[in-house]
Formats: C-alpha cells, structure tokens, sequence
C-alpha cells in the first residue's frame, strides 16, 4: 500500500526542462560551448554541475571551479528571469499536490539546485505541503543512482520518527518522474515508480521499468 509519494522536480512540478535548456544554450555559447537538443535531454537525471562538466568535456573546452561557479550563478539567475513573470507549473499540479498531501506524506526528490526549487516553493506556496526536500546539495551522485532516493526515505523516516509514526519501507512509497534515469533511481532504492510523460516517450519509461506510465 502506498503512504508516500516523490516527486521529481524539473519535468513532473514545473514544466520548465525547455526554459533550462535555452537557459544553458545562451550561457555556454559565451564560452563557446554548445548544448543541443539531443546533448540536453541524453543528460536528463543529472545536477547542474555534472551537467556543465559534460558538456565542457564534449567541446573539449577545459573548466576550472571558478568559471564552474560563474557559469552556474549566470545560469540560475537567468533561469529565474525567464520564469519571472510567469511561473510554468504543469496546469492542475498544484491541485493535484493539494488532494495527494491530504491522503500520502509527499516528498521532492531532485537534481536541481536548492536556490532554483526554494524560489518556485515560495512562489507557488508548495513548502507546506511537503515534508522533506531533497535537491542536488543532498545526493552524491546523479540520476539514475538510487542514492537521492534512498536519502528521501531516510529523511522522511527521520520526519515520521519526530512525529511518533513508524517507519516506511521503499516498497510503500512511489515516485513520480518525467525521466528515465529519474525511473531507474526510484526503482533501484525499491520504490514503485509512475512515469509521465512530459519530457520523453512512453516507450522510453517503460523501458526504464516504470511500473505505471501515464500522461
């Protein structure tokens, strides 16, 4: 029996993977380092930071910490220029994390940046409707490790063990991603897994194994 559902971030709340792709597009040609479509969505599951590394590696362009960190903050704050006037939720998300937080514990499981979903929490007043956040400043390792997932339940547990309520398996929680390597994480911490299809094919997260896919 489900008790608990994660959600991905990017792609599942905020239908923003577009946005971020031009955002990177526009930061990296300075630096003469191009991001394609197909370049962009073969990395979904990664963090920021694995992200600019690859797609410095693939033009052969050498990146030190500091122009790492350049990039990054170019990047997030040019992110939240495009999303300034209007916030990109997926239409009926925010009904639909209201009717699930009343029935299930929610929880984000994501590789964006804490600054990036901090901003759309409080924009779209999410934070009182989830009881833990994982972000990439959390996990070690990228999608489709299973370690952000696994870090989700611990820290859900930790949540439930304040409130006096005993703790779940990995089989009682689902994960709801847009992604195959966001799939194959859940699947790998254990946990049943829903795919929706706002970024890739249904037949791409059926073939990662999602148990569910939907639109």
């Amino acid at each position: 029996m489900i008790k608990a559902i994660f959600f991905d971030f990017n792609g599942v709340i905020i239908d923003d993977e577009t946005i971020q792709m031009k955002a990177y597009q526009e930061i990296l040609s300075g630096h003469e380092v191009p991001v394609t479509e197909e370049l962009y969505f073969g990395a979904l599951g990664m963090d920021d930071k694995t992200f600019v590394r690859s797609m410095f590696a693939n033009a052969k362009k050498p990146l030190s910490d500091p122009l790492l960190s350049e990039v990054l903050s170019a990047k997030t704050d040019l992110h939240r220029q495009m999303i300034e006037d209007e916030l990109p939720l997926f239409p009926g998300v925010l009904t639909f994390l209201k009717a699930a937080a009343r029935e299930f514990q929610l929880g984000l499981v994501s590789m964006a940046n804490l600054v990036e979903v901090s901003y759309v929490f409080q924009r779209a007043n999410l934070t009182p409707l989830f009881s833990i956040v994982i972000t990439a400043e959390d996990a070690s390792v990228c999608k489709p490790a299973p370690d952000c997932y696994l870090t989700g339940l611990r820290k859900l547990n930790e949540f439930r063990q304040r409130e006096r309520s005993l703790p779940l398996l990995a089989s009682e929680c689902l994960a709801i991603e847009d992604s195959p390597p966001g799939i194959q994480s859940a699947r790998a911490a254990g946990m049943r897994t829903l795919g929706v299809t706002n970024t890739v094919a249904d037949e791409a997260l059926r073939a990662a194994g999602a148990d569910v896919v939907t639109k």
